[in-house]
């Protein structure tokens, strides 16, 4: 098997994640526990395995994507909303699951504009728009309900069985039994938790 990521360990003044390899095929779940500071940490960590700041520490060996929340902008959402439709492009493949799953829902067409999409629905659509471009990812389960979360990560587990990876930023423990590996983050102190600046 092909290694995608290799950390070596990761040290802060505020936390440590343990050593851990990232092959072909695996999904590592990495624990960073709930709390005020786990977006802060969470980016953080994603651009250090995204390859977008380097760390002595931390080998990528394939370029990493992080699965971002659909944004658009005030001006553009007045004027001109984005559609599903032109989100995943006019020769999308309808019969890929993340899109029979997405338009299973009456509420949900090809028509419908993105910022109206619930946040499962906006998820399946940035897994489907990222998977036309990369098999390796880095995603969150954030602001999903548990049964969102968990077709998001069996949709990933699919993908990710034919030659792709990823890593899962999580908050809560519950996909310790889905995880090729579990890799629980280490606090320094149970009492200090991180600031937006971190230190080597």
């Amino acid at each position: 098997m092909k290694i995608v990521l290799e950390n070596k360990g990761i040290k802060t003044d505020t936390f440590y994640v343990p050593p851990f390899v990232l092959y072909e095929g695996e999904i590592v779940v990495l624990h960073l526990h709930n709390g005020v500071y786990y977006y802060d940490t969470e980016m953080f960590l994603k651009d250090i395995f995204c390859g977008n700041t380097e760390h002595k520490n931390v080998v990528v060996n394939r370029k990493m994507t992080f699965i971002d929340y659909f944004r658009e902008s005030n001006f553009r959402d007045v004027f001109f909303p984005s559609r599903v439709n032109r989100y995943i492009k006019k020769d999308a493949d309808l019969t890929n699951p993340f899109l029979v799953k997405l338009f299973g829902d009456k509420y949900a067409t090809r028509k419908t504009k993105m910022n109206r999409l619930g946040g499962t629905q906006r998820k399946l659509v940035s897994l489907y728009v990222t998977f036309l471009k990369t098999k390796d990812i880095i995603f969150d389960l954030a602001g999903l309900d548990p049964q969102g979360a968990e077709l998001t990560f069996k949709m990933v587990k699919e993908v990710v069985k034919n030659g792709g990876s990823a890593i899962l930023l999580d908050n809560f423990p519950d996909m310790k039994e889905h995880a090729s590996k579990y890799i629980d983050l280490e606090w320094n102190d149970g009492n200090v938790r991180p600031k937006k600046e971190f230190k080597f």
